[in-house]
């Protein structure tokens, strides 16, 4: 006497809903039905399960089982996919358990770009969102400098300039962005890459400059966009 659905599918430790799916795609052939109309399942449905199962245990789809046991250049097409996949998978899994741990260790959120996490403390909310921003549309060279220039200690007008207020009056706006400018000039000696960076971003350059500019925007007070706009004026005017 066979087993039912229900004792093969617990013999190869799998679902009795899997085995009738298994039917249903074509990779488990029906058994014999007894008299009394029930599913009859021998030694031969069950190896075949097993085989099934090892192979889902290893990453094969089912829609590749049957290429990979048949013999010959399309397994091992199959197999080889498969083991290019699992590598990068590897890969990255072990990517994201480096990042994981800089996160515990620095006790960050995530909420800035991997390589800023042992500063993120030292910047300020508006900082660690633009640089997500940066992240995203910037090329590796300009971001490796930004890492630089935020690892270095925050300078006296660093400070004044994230502590300005909304309604800071004009003069304490351009006295902010006049004790800036030698230092941002000084930046782009130090950096040529921020001079005229290299946007990486899908959308093209156009959208970047605005994902930028909204950024500013957004992200900082009033009085601080009008020093970054009277800083870029000063620089321009040092290059000219």
């Amino acid at each position: 006497m066979g087993w039912s659905t229900r004792q093969v599918a617990e013999l190869a430790g799998t679902t009795l809903k899997t085995v009738r799916h298994y039917h249903k795609i074509g990779l488990l052939d029906e058994p014999e039905r007894s008299t009394n109309g029930y599913k009859q399942y021998g030694v031969t449905h069950l190896i075949r399960l097993l085989r099934i199962r090892r192979l889902v245990d290893l990453g094969v789809p089912l829609s590749d089982i049957s290429a990979v046991e048949e013999a010959g250049e399309n397994a091992e097409q199959a197999l080889r996919a498969l083991d290019a996949e699992l590598a990068a998978s590897i890969n990255r899994q072990q990517r994201m358990r480096q990042e994981l741990a800089v996160l515990l260790e620095h006790r960050t959120s995530g909420d800035v770009p991997a390589g800023f996490d042992a500063f993120a403390r030292e910047m300020t909310a508006a900082d660690r969102s633009f640089l997500m921003i940066c992240a995203q549309i910037l090329g590796p060279t300009e971001m490796a400098a930004l890492r630089q220039l935020h690892a270095a200690p925050r300078s006296a007008v660093d400070e004044e300039f994230d502590n300005l207020p909304a309604d800071a009056s004009e003069q304490a706006r351009q006295q902010v962005a006049e004790r800036l400018a030698p230092e941002v000039i000084r930046q782009f000696t130090d950096h040529p890459s921020l001079k005229n960076p290299v946007t990486t971003g899908q959308g093209g350059e156009a959208l970047a400059i605005s994902a930028v500019g909204r950024g500013l925007v957004e992200l900082y007070n009033p009085a601080q966009v009008d020093v970054l706009i009277r800083l870029h004026k000063l620089i321009e005017s040092h290059r000219g």
